[in-house]
């Protein structure tokens, strides 16, 4: 049996792009890496969920990992609270969040309050708060990102956002989608209010306002949810697995199945992100554990931004890096792919399909030359999220027949 490196390059897939006379990143990146790996190996297209839908990065991750999203999601916000460390309890509601700027107005000018980078924890710190019964944990994560916890009784999870996801307009109110969910939805505005004042006064923001920074001085939620209840991946597949990843959000999924996490320097969801190290890591690994899972999220931080020369030196450094990943097709399969589209010309998440590989010795090749969308659109191999799993399982010698 072989043991597994499962390479989620996150936002991977593009759309073509004017920088690049209507190429996209992909393909106008030097890739030389991943291009012997499909030449070597077989390359083929994948749906993260299904043709069409719209994947977010945990739905995405959980059909990857063969978890129908469909029956065990719940909402982000739990995987990003324990991706940070959080302690979810049975009962809890978690959120992710943003630190965020609005103006006098109360108008949303930067959703991530200039991609602030320090003194988010000192601004967590200070909202941690008890309302009508029930306490509030924040905790800080990569840039503007964070996470929001609330224990208490009778809470519930059928609540809506307040992130608007657009400038120039107000963070919403959160409402209850159904009569169970009014309290929750009370003590949440109610802790909103407080935390926008909290915020508003602390000695963090006003520094920042006076060097000329965007104070982060509201909190933005989304993606309210309960722990789901995952089948442990060691039961699932029997094999050993960590995870490497910046990202609080995969740590938290990969934590949850219970994945080893394994902690990189440098290792962050940044676009100078340590890659070499990622993969230096990646390669002890595999000599201990018989399934490795790396997130790398500099290619949707691009995608997100509009950015398609950055998406591209962004590949182009994550390449450079395989060249660290002490990797041999007898021992291993490799599988390199997105998790989703963020197309730099959308600065969102497609339905568009991501390119795909696999590299092992032995493999039944289709024999293309690039690894980019186009070219392995037209292989003809096309799988969908939860059919990854079982051909990884299939070419690593793991798989168990089906029938006589």
């Amino acid at each position: 049996m072989k043991n597994i490196l499962l390479v989620i390059l996150d936002g991977l897939g593009d759309r073509p792009n004017k920088e690049f006379d209507n190429m996209t990143s992909l393909q106008a990146s030097f890739r030389p890496n991943m291009n012997h790996l499909v030449s070597e190996g077989l390359g083929g297209i994948l749906f993260p969920i299904t043709p069409g839908i719209r994947a977010g990065s945990d739905t995405s991750h959980l059909s990857i990992l063969g978890y129908n999203p469909v029956e065990v999601y719940t909402g982000r916000g739990p995987f990003e609270a324990m991706g940070l460390g959080m302690d979810v309890k049975p009962g809890d509601i978690a959120f992710r969040a943003n630190f965020a700027t609005i103006d006098e107005n109360g108008i949303v000018t930067d959703r991530r309050a200039g991609r602030i980078n320090s003194g988010t924890d000192k601004l967590a710190s200070a909202l941690r708060m008890n309302i009508d019964g029930v306490d509030f944990f924040v905790k800080e994560g990569v840039e503007h990102r964070a996470a929001l916890v609330i224990r208490g009784d009778n809470l519930s999870d059928r609540v809506t956002d307040t992130d608007p996801h657009d400038l120039g307009r107000k963070p919403e109110i959160v409402k209850a989608l159904d009569n169970e969910a009014a309290f929750s939805a009370s003590v949440l505005n109610k802790f909103l209010a407080e935390a926008q004042k909290i915020l508003g006064d602390h000695d963090v923001n006003l520094e920042r306002i006076k060097n000329g920074l965007p104070p982060a001085n509201v909190l933005l939620l989304r993606g309210p949810g309960k722990a789901p209840n995952l089948q442990p991946f060691h039961e699932k597949y029997n094999m050993k697995a960590a995870a490497i990843s910046g990202i609080p959000m995969i740590s938290g999924i990969a934590k949850l199945a219970g994945m080893d996490l394994l902690k990189v320097e440098g290792a962050t969801g940044s676009l100078d992100s340590n890659f070499k190290n990622k993969f230096k890591a990646a390669s002890r690994a595999l000599k201990i554990y018989d399934f490795v899972l790396m997130n790398i999220k500099a290619t949707d931080v691009a995608g997100h931004d509009g950015k398609p020369i950055e998406k591209k030196k962004a590949i182009e450094s994550i390449d450079a890096a395989l060249s660290d990943l002490d990797f041999k097709p007898e021992e291993a399969v490799i599988c390199i792919t997105g998790d989703h589209s963020t197309p730099c010309s959308v600065k969102d998440h497609s339905g568009d399909p991501v390119p795909i590989l696999f590299n092992t010795s032995g493999i039944l090749g289709n024999h293309i030359r690039f690894f980019d969308e186009v070219s392995c659109l037209k292989t003809g191999l096309n799988l969908r999220g939860l059919d990854v799993m079982p051909y990884l399982l299939q070419l690593s010698d793991r798989a168990e027949k089906y029938g006589a």
